[in-house]
């Protein structure tokens, strides 16, 4: 098998002066350091396709797509907290452009801290002990990372404490949220009434019903918004129009954990599953984004090229990373991705097409893995371990977020217990660049367990094959 190595940001922007393009993002990734102050950027490999970079430049460019769509006279609409369902009821309406503000919790990452923005949110309270997304404070006081939504809404009941507290303080500082509930999600009681939700889990129908009335608010909301009414056909588009995002990126997936090349690297998958909850403000060409990828990834695994030896120690990686750079590290290590769970399962799940629109956001809302018990999530994570053939776990446990103190440990016991599996927790800052020894030795341990395990059970060559 061929190795396709990695590249630097310079190399990178060779594959600029080598294309062409019509797309309105298109430029050299060297500018969003040399006008952003992107500095992380710099310290990053990537994958040698113009596919990735196409990928990145799409990332980097929203905060322009998000300034364009306010200048045609859209209406700005920032969802946070759900990961995957309201932007899809807001991508129904032509006049409106969703995006989560959430992802606010990367900027001190790409710009290595040089922005200020934890510095304003310790100011207002919302200290160390917090989740990284905090920084959302200060990218809405400064105005400097994305234009102010038009309407806000967020999720509460069952989702991260921290994040729940972190939208209090700021609709305390003037910017009004219409919040709307997500119940915990429980098991139904014998012979209560229940609904099969996107996934695989089960809820009552009582706490669907209830969802679903949240959602109609929202729906209403939004038609105030944009001065329309919202036809259920108009809907049932903007399911299948997600639904086929979903679908290119479960293909994605599916050859870059399953076969024995590792086509795409780890650092692109996360960016390319990332896609999946907003469409990063586009929709239409997130889709054509991902269909690159896979167009990559099919190519490569026809020709036996890939990132990663046909014998890397394949790795179930739970929960996104603070630090961009601990991906490359990762790969770095010895090992090759084997399946995720970057908290948004239920953005990959196909909505359902046979039901009433409503009905099928209403289920897949009710699927989020941060609804339900960690038990629930960890079914999910060992079932996906073993559709995979992942040999270890990485739990990477998010700095300060409430819902990782045990949580992760839960899910590694499961794993341990259920499939034998090494599991490694680690924790990282934003910018990791001191823990980087620490969290290199910690990797390759689980590396070194992995190819110990398949010495000892003789199963050298279980994960070779396609």
């Amino acid at each position: 098998m061929t190795i396709v190595p990695k590249i630097s940001l310079d190399a990178m922007d060779a594959h600029y002066a080598a294309s062409e393009s019509r797309v309105s993002y298109h430029g050299p990734l060297r500018r969003h350091v040399d006008e952003d102050g992107d500095l992380r950027l710099e310290r990053l490999l990537y994958d040698d396709s113009p596919a990735a970079f196409r990928l990145w430049n799409f990332l980097l460019t929203e905060e322009d797509r998000l300034h364009a769509a306010r200048a045609s006279g859209k209406k700005i609409v920032g969802t946070m907290k759900d990961l995957g369902t309201v932007p899809v009821l807001a991508y129904a309406f032509p006049e409106l452009v969703a995006f989560y503000p959430d992802g606010a919790w990367w900027i001190p990452c790409v710009m290595e801290l040089n922005t200020g923005l934890l510095a304003i949110a310790d100011s207002l309270g919302v200290g160390e002990s917090f989740c990284p997304v905090r920084a959302m404070l200060g990218a809405f006081l400064t105005e400097a990372h994305f234009p102010i939504p038009d309407l806000l809404t967020c999720s509460v009941g069952a989702t991260c404490d921290d994040f729940s507290a972190i939208a209090q303080r700021l609709n305390g500082l003037g910017y009004p949220i219409l919040w709307w509930e997500m119940p915990h999600r429980r098991t139904p009681e014998p012979g209560e009434p229940a609904v099969e939700l996107p996934g695989g889990c089960i809820a009552p129908a009582a706490q669907v019903a209830f969802v679903r009335g949240e959602l109609e608010r929202l729906r209403a909301a939004f038609e105030e918004l944009a001065g329309h009414t919202l036809t259920d056909e108009a809907l049932c588009d903007g399911v299948r129009q997600a639904n086929r995002v979903r679908a290119a990126l479960r293909e994605l997936r599916q050859l870059a954990y399953s076969t024995s090349s590792a086509p795409i690297p780890a650092l692109e998958m996360l960016i390319a599953e990332m896609l999946a909850i907003h469409f990063c403000s586009d929709r239409t060409e997130s889709l054509a984004v991902l269909e690159d990828m896979l167009a990559l990834a099919c190519t490569r695994v026809e020709n036996k090229e890939g990132v990663a030896p046909s014998d890397a120690a394949r790795v179930f990686w739970v929960n996104p990373v603070a630090d961009l750079r601990m991906m490359n590290l990762f790969e770095d290590c010895g090992a090759r991705l084997a399946g995720t769970d970057f908290m948004f399962s239920h953005a990959l799940d196909p909505l359902p097409e046979d039901i009433p629109p409503m009905e099928a956001l209403t289920r897949a809302a009710l699927a989020d893995p941060m609804a339900g018990s960690a038990e629930d999530r960890a079914v999910r994570v060992c079932a996906d371990c073993v559709r995979f053939r992942a040999e270890g776990v990485v739990v990477s446990r998010i700095p300060g977020a409430s819902h990782c103190a045990f949580e992760g440990e839960a899910i590694a016991q499961q794993v341990r217990e259920r499939l034998g599996l090494p599991v490694v927790e680690l924790e990282a800052p934003p910018v990791s660049d001191a823990m980087g020894p620490s969290l290199r030795t910690r990797l390759q341990a689980l590396v070194e367990a992995i190819y110990m395990r398949r010495e000892n059970k003789g199963v050298q060559h279980d994960y070779c094959g396609n």
